[in-house]
């Protein structure tokens, strides 16, 4: 009789009997689609207590307004004039992200514990919601930041792949206050590259509990919704996509992200800008819960951000 078999015939207790006692642990559903987010957390924020946001913007000059600077002012004409204001200033109007989420509540009555269901059902749709709203913020046709980057703010690679003189070039762009560079992963991992073949590799910091590289002391935050080839993963070591550099904040002129203030009576707020509502049980036991969430963002002044176009991430280079 072969081992195998021996071992088949114990006289004890098997594996699969046991398996009916044994207490598993288990993990809450695992959502491959959740990112980190970065660019939420750089992103400075501000509430609306109407869902209408104006920029207001100055009609500039070479400089704002002509000034008198001498030591003979008695012995001069003090020059005149006014600032002059934009009549027609852009409006942006909050954007809703919405999805309704249905849960039997027979099945959340039985089968909630140690998971309470409608919880984690609720919890998977808000970081859909969350993953939707910083999609938007950098693709979204009428507020993108993408799209609304003004021409004389973009530029292309000197040779296709992102070297640091086309991050020199970002910087020479939105070169007052810049906060952060936005890239893929894999615009990223391209860059590192370039940096390793000039014998320069860029620093690291520890920001808000992750740890970015550096590139002029600004951090270079990675997200996948900066498509390369129109693809968050893309299969293909080769592709294109875009690099963002961003000045943020109203204080500074920058990029500002828009939300609904609970101030003004958002109901059901669950975290900023986000409304989670019950609507009700039917006739056949369904629970109904409405997420909305309402955002936008803002270009304050055209050299708040600025774009790299046509970033090639698929050179490798042989290093020995």
């Amino acid at each position: 009789m072969s081992k195998e078999s021996k071992e088949l015939n114990l006289n004890a207790l098997n594996k699969a009997q046991a398996y009916q006692l044994a207490d598993i642990a288990k993990t809450p559903p695992q959502f491959g689609a959740i990112t980190p987010r970065w660019l939420t957390r750089f992103l400075e924020f501000k509430g609306l207590s109407a869902g209408i946001y104006r920029v207001n913007r100055v009609v500039e000059g070479e400089t704002p307004l002509d000034v008198l600077c001498s030591a003979e002012k008695k012995s001069l004409e003090i020059p005149e004039g006014f600032v002059e204001y934009q009549e027609k200033p852009r409006e942006y109007v909050l954007n809703s992200i919405s999805t309704i989420i249905n849960v039997d509540t027979a099945v959340a009555d039985v089968y909630s514990s140690p998971f309470d269901q409608t919880k984690e059902q609720l919890h998977l749709a808000v970081e859909s919601l969350k993953e939707r709203q910083e999609s938007q913020i950098i693709n979204n046709d009428d507020y993108g930041l993408l799209k609304n980057a003004a021409a004389s703010q973009r530029v292309t690679p000197i040779k296709g792949a992102p070297m640091p003189d086309d991050l020199d070039e970002l910087l020479s762009k939105v070169w007052k206050e810049p906060s952060f560079f936005l890239a893929h992963p894999r615009a990223i991992a391209a860059f590192e590259r370039e940096c390793t073949r000039r014998g320069v590799p860029p620093v690291t910091a520890n920001i808000y509990g992750g740890t970015f590289i550096l590139w002029r002391g600004v951090p270079i935050v990675p997200t996948d919704k900066l498509l390369v080839d129109g693809l968050k993963n893309p299969k293909s070591k080769g592709g294109k996509t875009n690099i963002l550099l961003v000045r943020t904040g109203e204080s500074k002129r920058g990029v500002v992200g828009l939300y609904q203030s609970a101030v003004s009576g958002l109901s059901g707020e669950q975290s900023r800008g986000l409304s989670v509502r019950f609507r009700g049980v039917d006739n056949k036991g369904l629970a109904s819960y409405l997420l909305s969430m309402y955002c936008s963002a803002a270009i304050l002044a055209d050299d708040s951000v600025a774009v790299l176009e046509d970033v090639e991430v698929g050179d490798y280079y042989d290093y020995r």
